[in-house]
């Protein structure tokens, strides 16, 4: 009520008219007199002196004009500010993501974009935890699976292939299932979606024999390749071991659950640029095909910054 007055005292006096001030405001002249009127009475004091013919400023009034003046710019000068922050990206942007993800992907992606966008800072958590970014304040939370919350935007990133991957030691030790069937009472390294029962096969239903569990697919990687067991890994962290003979793909034929990865946000609406420039350009980096990430090696990991 109080800016609301004090806008509409200020034109009165700029316009040096009620008729002309009403106009510009799209009020009645009669509710801005009345809201000068109110307004007068609320602070105790006569800020204007009218005639029928001229408006002048009391004292008082000519030292309030000047404080609402004041705010007056201020104010547009804010809205100004808020406006360029959707010209060009710039601020201070919040992302999580998996370690993994990170790692390969998002340090390089996210350089790139700072390079290009120089008023850009960042603030990156690479984490295996569940992340609300509206709780945390974050900007663009990277996620695996699609998330639950239905008030959150999800875009998906990525998709990316699960294979079965053992050493070369563990199959010498163990012997190299031939079929799907002969993984029954092969030993299993299972990630956190992973049955501990089963292994994470589509359309099967095989025993296995779980002899770890973790929630970090490097940590997996390496407990794999020190022979502790088979492992369903993504592509993507697994193929230069298996270019180096340190892991071998086993049974290609089997059909392991895909990895998604999205990008979560908490509105479309009134997106901040940074958010949504940045967004575009990891998309345009990471090597897609068909919504689904290159493999193997990952098409030389990225693209060309856009």
């Amino acid at each position: 009520m109080g800016l609301d007055d004090a806008l509409i005292f200020t034109r009165v006096v700029e316009c040096h008219s009620f008729t002309q001030a009403a106009q510009g405001l799209g009020m009645q002249k009669s509710t801005v007199s009345r809201r000068i009127a109110l307004l007068e009475e609320r602070l105790g004091v006569r800020l204007l002196n009218r005639t029928t013919r001229k408006l002048r400023l009391t004292e008082v009034g000519q030292a309030y004009y000047e404080r609402c003046r004041q705010i007056m710019l201020d104010f547009a000068e804010a809205e100004q500010a808020v406006m360029q922050l959707q010209l060009e990206p710039s601020g201070l942007l919040r992302i999580t993501a998996p370690i993994e993800f990170g790692q390969l992907f998002l340090g390089q992606v996210l350089g790139d974009f700072m390079r290009q966008y120089p008023q850009i800072s960042a603030e990156v958590e690479l984490t295996s935890r569940h992340v609300d970014p509206v709780e945390e304040g974050i900007d663009i939370a990277i996620l695996v699976g699609r998330p639950q919350d239905s008030t959150l935007i999800a875009r998906k990133v990525l998709e990316t292939s699960r294979r079965l991957y053992a050493s070369p030691d563990y199959l010498a030790q163990h012997g190299t299932p031939q079929t799907v069937a002969e993984l029954a009472g092969h030993r299993a390294i299972l990630l956190p979606n992973d049955s501990p029962r089963y292994w994470p096969l589509l359309g099967e239903s095989i025993g296995c024999q779980r002899v770890l569990s973790c929630n970090n697919i490097t940590f997996a990687r390496e407990a794999a390749l020190a022979g502790a067991g088979i492992a369903g890994l993504p592509i993507m962290i697994s193929d230069l071991a298996v270019q180096q003979g340190r892991l071998l793909e086993l049974l290609p034929q089997a059909s392991l659950p895909v990895g998604e990865l999205y990008a979560v946000y908490p509105s479309r609406r009134f997106q901040a640029m940074k958010v949504k420039t940045f967004l575009d350009f990891l998309m345009h980096a990471l090597p897609l095909s068909d919504g689904r990430l290159l493999e193997p090696a990952m098409a030389g990991l990225l693209r060309s910054p856009p």
